[in-house]
């Protein structure tokens, strides 16, 4: 077999070569110099080649992670700005609902004040409409002066009426119920009848004489002759006539003028004023002979 490593002399000439090498051109004149950079400036090229990549993939590395680093504080930033945008948010919402109410109980303070009834506004605070009954739930009660019987409006018109209190609370039950029943008036005909809620979340105005030339668009009030209403505030709009051949009265169909599924804030009418029956009809007192 041939034994190819080299003898341990040759190792040690290599050696010794190579020093004299760097020495020579070291301390040699400098055309010596010149002659072995010539020599060595091929090899230098081809060793700068594994250099320059290695190089390379140092700066791509660099650039990378530079790259990486910004993507991460503009994500942290994006992050951060989305946080503040949602609270800014948050805070419209708020202060546009604030405003929303706002404006709401002004309307109400405004109509409270041209109406000229007792009043007391409250908010409410819970919603029952069930199969059983249509009710609201006020935060104010028997401490506010609140009875049962009492009526609730808004600026729009009739919500309901007081039906149970406690020291804090109250239960309205609404215009759309079927037990409840406010006496109405149309007011271009002056005909009188009684308001009743339907199963469908409407209300119906019962009782109108047979001679009655009550049409759709005609517009229902309170009557104000008897429950916790004054005479005049609005209930709805006849929509619909029913006469039923042999019925000794007629009927309408009406559409509350107020949305009671959206009522906030109502007022409840402490003080109805409700006028006797010759201040009802304008008739003229009677002086008593002398």
């Amino acid at each position: 077999m041939v034994n190819f490593r080299l003898p341990y002399n040759t190792g040690r000439i290599a050696l010794v070569l190579a020093a004299v090498f760097l020495l020579g051109f070291l301390l040699l004149p400098s055309q010596l110099q010149g002659l072995f950079q010539h020599i060595g400036s091929p090899v230098g090229w081809v060793l700068s080649w594994p250099l320059r990549a290695v190089a390379g993939v140092q700066e791509g590395t660099a650039e990378l992670w530079d790259g990486f680093i910004m993507l991460r504080g503009v994500a942290e930033e994006n992050q951060k700005l989305r946080r503040e945008l949602e609270h800014l948010k948050g805070q419209n919402d708020q202060l546009r609902e604030a405003a929303a109410a706002t404006e709401r109980l002004t309307a109400l303070l405004e109509f409270k004040k041209q109406a000229n009834i007792s009043m007391v506004a409250a908010q409410v605070i819970g919603r029952d409409t069930g199969n059983w009954y249509r009710t609201i739930l006020l935060n104010k009660g028997q401490s506010d002066g609140f009875k049962p019987d009492m009526g609730v409006v808004t600026q729009a018109g009739v919500v309901g009426r007081i039906v149970k209190t406690t020291a804090a609370t109250s239960v309205v039950l609404l215009v759309t119920d079927p037990n409840n029943a406010i006496a109405g008036l149309i007011q271009r005909t002056r005909d009188e009848g009684i308001v009743e809620g339907t199963t469908q979340g409407l209300a119906r105005l019962k009782y109108i004489p047979l001679l009655s030339n009550a049409r759709p668009g005609d517009q229902v009030v309170t009557s104000g002759l008897v429950g916790g209403f004054p005479r005049g505030l609005a209930i709805g709009t006849i929509t619909k006539i029913d006469k039923d051949e042999g019925a000794l009265f007629q009927s309408a169909e009406l559409t509350p003028d107020v949305d009671v599924g959206r009522v906030e804030e109502v007022l409840v009418i402490q003080s109805p004023n409700v006028q006797s029956e010759g201040e009802r009809l304008d008739a003229p007192k009677v002086k008593s002979k002398s």
